[in-house]
């Protein structure tokens, strides 16, 4: 890796490096497009980049950073990215790697004390690639975040392995937690400081650690949640601790996250075969999950494009055979479970590069937004003429996904005709008739919700949670 003090000068160096203006046309399109998200969304703020050969191409910011205080976001707005955080964990383990100082294939047993016997096979690969098996640690609230990592560890050990390591890809925050401490067992340095002198050494401010979402720091935006009783946003107070810094703690501005970029473009952080290695498939024992070595990969119109999303609310994304690079950073989404970060991703690349026009991407997109307008009757028509168009295309996932939005922001009856919609779209689908059975058990309509579990289970005779459900509803009939 290079010293400190080379790091530090060519970053420098690098603040300086051209802007190149979109064309009026484009810039014109994406500012339409994102005004759009913004008011479909209803998102608080919003900062955008697109970095195109080496170029930055757009660079704006909307909306406010704290709308207690009507602070707009600008260029000295750090966001917090939450997951999106784990790129630049990535990059300072593979900074170790090139250094000789850590392996992909080195033991996870041999940088951490009183591993079980069943953590064996668990190398640092797996926790890069999500496919080390470990119990996730967030889903125990018997361990407090604030616990030693001895006592982390003492506690997961009693927990079984989720699947045998290296078989397939699962999300997991214990992955990190072991990356951020096997880091500072090397390194002698804390997680943080490493991660700012090796990426940061030039930044004075609009760069920090913390996973205290209710903190208030200058020149911040402030995470919100949107509350359907009020209708209005309300800031976060979720606090996850110093120990989950290396999977969501990082806040950042978005011209540091663009010099950030062109470190990595430039190869300063990594040799690029260093850095191509990061990017590499993970081979997966099921041979149907695709991840990278922290990376995210997402085809586009058949074109790789590699990152990661946080929160809900940002993502940042490479198309390397293209030259693009997309950073979208937001505090709040009304409709945080549609996965709008990535939409904007893929809608943006659209329009910078026509080659990566996704048209099913594209109208999974409009199939979302259609149906969050007031007229479901208008959406179901819009829905149907897509698929008319398009009869092959399977949107079974997001209309589930829509449908139970609808409900959780108390639009009962238009959430229950999306899952009647997706349903009838999808009568082989046991998954499509559980989720219409739980909209009729939440509209108290008993016997509907009785009846489609009942469906769900004869075409999926392992769902459990049909099992349970109807004789809940057996009880409850039979009062």
């Amino acid at each position: 890796m290079k010293s400190f003090l080379t790091v530090f000068l060519l970053f420098v160096l690098n603040l300086s490096f051209s802007q190149k203006k979109a064309d009026k046309s484009t810039e014109q399109k994406i500012d339409n497009y994102i005004k759009e998200v913004i008011a479909i969304n209803e998102i608080p703020g919003v900062a955008l980049a697109v970095i195109k050969d080496g170029k930055i191409v757009y660079e704006k910011y909307f909306g406010k950073a704290s709308i207690e205080d009507n602070k707009a976001v600008d260029k000295n707005t750090a966001f917090k990215i939450f997951s999106t955080t784990k790129l630049i964990t990535n990059v300072g383990i593979f900074q170790l790697i090139e250094q000789g100082k850590l392996s992909l294939e080195d033991p996870i047993s041999k940088y951490l004390e009183n591993t079980p016997i069943e953590w064996q096979d668990v190398k640092i690969k797996n926790l890069l690639s999500h496919s080390s098996g470990l119990p996730d640690i967030i889903r125990f609230q018997e361990i407090p975040t604030t616990a030693p990592l001895a006592e982390k560890i003492a506690l997961l050990s009693k927990k079984p392995m989720d699947f045998t390591t290296g078989n397939q890809y699962r999300y997991n925050q214990t992955n990190y937690l072991f990356l951020a401490k096997i880091v500072e067992k090397i390194t002698g340095f804390t997680f943080e400081d490493y991660i700012l002198q090796n990426q940061f050494s030039s930044i004075k401010s609009g760069v920090y650690f913390s996973s205290n979402f209710g903190e208030a720091i200058p020149n911040s935006a402030f995470r919100y949640n949107y509350n359907d009783q009020t209708r209005k946003y309300v800031k976060s107070t979720s606090n996850f601790g110093t120990d989950a810094h290396s999977a969501n703690g990082l806040n950042i501005s978005l011209q540091n996250f663009i010099y950030w970029n062109e470190n990595l473009d430039k190869d300063i952080y990594l040799q690029k075969e260093i850095k191509y290695e990061m990017w590499k498939s993970f081979p997966f024992a099921n041979n149907t999950d695709r991840f990278a070595f922290g990376w995210e990969i997402v085809p586009v119109n058949k074109v790789l494009s590699y990152g990661f999303t946080g929160g809900n609310e940002t993502a940042f994304r490479k198309f390397i055979d293209r030259d693009l690079t997309i950073i979208f950073l937001s505090n709040g989404h009304k409709y945080s479970n549609l996965y709008v970060q990535s939409q904007v991703i893929n809608h943006v690349a659209s329009i910078v590069d026509k080659t990566l026009t996704d048209d099913f991407l594209l109208a999974g997109e409009k199939v979302n937004q259609i149906f969050l307008k007031p007229n479901i009757t208008k959406a179901e028509e819009n829905y149907l003429a897509i698929k008319k168009n398009h009869p092959n295309w399977d949107f079974e996932y997001r209309l589930n996904v829509i449908g139970y939005t609808l409900l959780d922001h108390g639009r009962l009856s238009d959430g229950l005709k999306v899952f009647e919609l997706n349903a009838k779209e999808n009568p082989k689908s046991g998954n499509a008739f559980d989720s219409l059975a739980d909209g009729y058990f939440r509209n108290n309509q008993l016997t509907l919700s009785k009846e489609n579990y009942q469906k769900a289970l004869a075409l999926s005779p392992d769902n459990n949670n049909a099992k349970e459900m109807l004789e809940k509803i057996n009880k409850m009939l039979a009062k």
